[in-house]
């Protein structure tokens, strides 16, 4: 009855939505209307009514997902309500729970808080579809239907609410999803900071609340310290790999937009101290410890004449006003500022030791302990920014020094000559004299980079400066390059040799080969004094960044996968053999296909012992606006990522594979061989090349300007150098989706063969029992549900060669069927049922979807064949408001 009553209201509230969209279509197309409501397809509209009829079903797609998350965040609240904090899947509450239920000890908890560390980590990869502006229309629906659902409203004032949800309706079909420029770098910092001021700055206080109180219930009369160990980090005016558009002087405004958001925010919160702390040294005993601690900061301040005449006999609000004039002075780099973020936490400490001699106990609980959790989360800086450029760049820049420095005796990277060089310029602490004017663009804008981050490391936050992430790492050389280069900036702490780098050096590990090579790569780096100085500097912890994208690109999803996860059991042993702990930070993206899965699962599926108290997962375009753009879903959303993290890292008896775990990775490296085989069959057909670009609108994806990297390395044309999002998003747009899929039943099918029926009861097993094995073939499952074959052949009739289409369609749609039918054979179902609500969702969109990718297949033909003309122009807006209205339908882009 109550499952009825939540989804009655769904379609109540869907019911509301639909009808409000009609209603401002109606006034405007009246024909959207019957397409809306089904009794008219898009592709029966004259050309003029594309673009209005596209915009409508994209706005139903996205008014559809506002209703879906609110949806879900009623439905955790009832549950709550009805079966008690401690059933929330994902919370705090269930972890803590479990972990006194398992008998872990109030010691052990605080032990592994202490050392915990999650970091989501903001990047500026391409792949949110929809502007800024349309977001914040997103956000105040959201609102207006949050209001609605309280049940005090006379039917007068629910008529003005319901009004106020039209016009917001009215406005987002007025305003259009469509960038006309690509967005500058800027806008990117700007569109990031957004979801801290509007969500994150508040929800991360919120969220340690709630740890407190889940551990307090659990474990009565113990002491608890909750650190603030979550530590966000961007990308977002830091990553330069392949975009020549992040500078230096983009790398520096960046830093100086995040330390001026941190402090933006702080001073509201202590001007609102200010206000509220209006306790009368006439009313209460102040400790004498308290009298000079005030006039100390009365006189740090600047300003002690005019607070302390401002506010007589409140020593309190004169307190914070003084912390409020030096934070002022802080953002405005005057000479009374704060030094460092620790420093304004200690004045924090203070007031809240005052506040709890005085029995204000709540009051610091209330307006002061949320800003002491912010200080420690955000410093002096909002997000860490992380630095990553390409080590072709670094290598060709190292090589540009050195044969500028010692023209006589020139050394090519990958040589044994070349290793030797680094290595001895490393371990003599050798520093260059360069001539800038000698510098090529390239060079003397990486030295310039490294310049920024000397200078930032030595700024009031040290910690605004990330790590250097060297993508495409494929040799201990690479990282060492980075290393000599930092040297040669300023950022060793010796001048001589000896010394260490004040710089967090990361390798990404992207694609199988590297995975592969990671663990040696690795081992031969910790080999090298100067890294292992370093290393122990950074509180002995390497991080090490894994490529979910370009590994599914190389591999296939099982095979990538499946390295993936070798990788990480690998390296950590090698971090355990040089007594030196790992941390993982996950590259994932939205689709499964590049990483994306319910986060709790995903963290619980990593292997056993491979989270350890830390871990960074990247959130990436649509996801950080899915995630984060309502502060109820932001909070719930980093809740499951911390508590999946902390329970990884506490583990309990129960939680460990069964004995069988040998047996089922040997299973598992057989399927993905196979799986990978199978895949590399598909890639290597004649003509794939051709289909993929012409069966897909990945040369259209570009006029988007979704972001402002390029789509594509170096200039680079084949699939190699295709960055992994316009891939993924290309075969979701044609509905393949074969990159989340493609290989998987070829494997069950040879393995099945070989085996027999040993086999198919080993899968069985490790489908109940794998939560690795359970993951792949739950988020495979979906994606095939997605998969639509009717609609793939609409596509691959737009190849030219017709005939290597029907042959490179047909192994494509065999193996789609073989996949569903071995995978039902796994589930005991039907494709998706197990996943009701997921199926329900696009059920509900699937003959609005199947009527846009068939106008979407008719504009590719126009756009292709009209270049250069009036019809091509409106054709081609036409596509691109179906590409927005797939990726809408779907739920990601890329």
């Amino acid at each position: 009855m109550e499952q009825s009553r939540r989804i009655k209201f769904r379609e109540d509230e869907r019911s509301l939505l639909l009808r409000l969209l009609l209603q401002v279509a109606s006034a405007r197309e009246p024909e959207i209307a019957a397409v809306l409501s089904g009794r008219r397809s898009l592709v029966s509209l004259a050309a003029e009514q594309r673009i209005p009829a596209l915009q409508a079903s994209g706005v139903w797609f996205q008014l559809l997902a506002i209703a879906d998350e609110l949806l879900a965040m009623r439905v955790r609240r009832e549950l709550e309500q009805g079966a008690g904090v401690d059933e929330v899947p994902g919370s705090f509450a269930s972890v803590i729970a479990q972990m006194a239920a398992n008998g872990h000890s109030a010691e052990e908890v605080q032990a592994t808080l202490d050392e915990l560390c999650v970091g989501p980590t903001m990047t500026a990869h391409p792949t949110e579809a929809k502007r800024v502006t349309v977001l914040e229309i997103h956000r105040r629906i959201y609102r207006k239907l949050t209001e609605l659902d309280q049940p005090r409203w006379a039917p007068r004032e629910r008529s003005l609410l319901v009004a106020d949800l039209e016009s917001e309706i009215e406005l987002l079909w007025m305003t259009g999803e469509l960038r006309l420029e690509r967005p500058t770098v800027e806008r990117e910092i700007a569109w990031g900071l957004h979801f801290f001021r509007e969500v994150i700055f508040e929800a991360t206080p919120q969220l340690y609340d709630k740890l407190q109180g889940a551990f307090e219930r659990h474990y009565p009369g113990k002491p608890i310290r909750i650190p603030s160990f979550m530590r966000y980090a961007s990308w977002i005016g830091g990553d330069r790999d392949g975009n020549p558009n992040v500078t230096a002087a983009v790398t520096a405004h960046a830093m100086v937009e995040y330390r001026n958001t941190a402090i933006g925010w702080y001073l509201r919160q202590v001007q609102r101290l200010a206000t509220v702390l209006s306790a009368s040294s006439n009313v209460i005993d102040l400790p004498a410890s308290f009298k000079p601690a005030l006039q100390t900061a009365l006189d740090r301040s600047g300003q002690a004449q005019e607070i302390a005449a401002r506010n007589p006999d409140e020593p309190l609000r004169q307190f914070a006003s003084a912390l409020l004039a030096r934070l002022v002075a802080t953002r405005d780099g005057a000479t009374t500022a704060y030094l460092t973020a620790e420093a304004f936490r200690a004045d924090l400490n203070g007031l809240t030791c005052v506040l709890e001699a005085i029995g204000g106990r709540a009051v610091a609980k209330r307006f002061v302990q949320p800003l002491l959790w912010q200080v420690g989360s955000f410093g002096f800086r909002t997000v860490s920014l992380d630095i990553r450029q390409n080590s072709t760049v670094v290598n060709r820049v190292l090589g540009e020094l050195f044969a500028l420095t010692n023209p006589a005796d020139p050394v090519a990277a990958g040589t044994p000559q070349w290793s030797a060089r680094i290595r001895l310029s490393l371990s003599q602490g050798e520093q260059l004299e360069i001539d800038a004017g000698r510098l090529s663009p390239e060079a003397g804008e990486l030295l310039s980079t490294f310049s920024v981050i000397a200078k930032h490391i030595s700024s009031s936050d040290a910690d605004a400066v990330g790590s250097f992430i060297l993508s495409m790492t494929r040799s201990a050389d690479d990282l060492l390059a980075v290393y000599l280069l930092a040297q040669y900036c300023g950022l060793s702490t010796a001048p001589v040799g000896g010394g260490t780098i004040k710089l967090r050096i990361v390798p990404l590990f992207e694609t199988i080969t590297d995975l592969q090579a990671a663990p040696g790569i690795l081992n031969e780096l910790l080999g090298i004094s100067l890294v292992r100085r370093t290393v122990r500097d950074f509180r002995a912890r390497q991080e090490i960044m894994l490529g979910y994208s370009d590994s599914n690109k190389d591999g296939g999803f099982l095979a990538s996968n499946w390295e993936l996860a070798k990788a990480q059991k690998r390296v950590a042993a090698v971090g355990r053999k040089h007594k030196v702990r790992i941390s993982f930070f996950h590259g994932r993206g939205g689709s499964v296909s590049r990483g994306g899965a319910p986060t709790g699962r995903a963290i619980a599926a990593q292997p056993a012992g491979t989270v350890a108290g830390a871990m960074r997962v990247t959130e990436q375009g649509e996801v950080v606006s899915s995630k984060f753009a309502n502060r109820g879903t932001g909070l719930n959303q980093l809740e499951v990522l911390a508590a999946g993290v902390l329970a990884h890292s506490v583990g309990s008896p129960g939680d460990v594979e069964p004995k069988e775990t040998p047996e089922f990775d040997e299973a598992l490296e057989a399927l993905a061989g196979m799986s990978q085989a199978s895949y590399a069959r598909l890639m290597a057909e004649p003509g794939f090349l051709d289909y993929f670009n012409q069966a897909s609108p990945v040369a259209e994806l570009a006029l988007l300007k979704m972001g402002s990297r390029p789509d594509r390395r170096f200039g680079a044309s084949g699939i190699a150098d295709l960055r992994a999002i316009p891939w993924v998003f290309a075969w979701s747009q044609n509905r393949h989706l074969l990159t989340g899929w493609y290989g998987i039943g070829s494997a069950l099918s040879s393995f099945v063969t070989v085996r027999g029926e040993v086999g198919r009861e080993l899968l069985a097993r490790m489908f109940e029992h794998s939560r690795f094995f359970r993951l792949i073939i739950d988020e495979a499952e979906k994606t095939l549900y997605q998969s639509d074959m009717d609609i793939a052949r609409l596509y691959a009739g737009l190849v030219s060669d017709s005939d290597a289409a029907e042959r490179i369609y047909a192994r494509i749609a065999a193996e789609y069927e073989l996949t569903r039918h071995l995978i039902g054979d796994l589930t005991g179902g039907d494709l998706s049922a197990r996943f009701p609500m997921f199926k329900r969702r696009f059920d509900n969109l699937r003959r609005q979807m199947d009527d846009i990718h068939r106008l979407q297949v008719d504009l590719l033909r126009e756009v292709r064949a009209n270049t250069g003309t009036a019809d091509q122009k409106r054709a081609t807006d036409a596509l691109l408001v179906s590409i927005n209205c797939i990726s809408a339908g779907l739920g990601w882009t890329g």
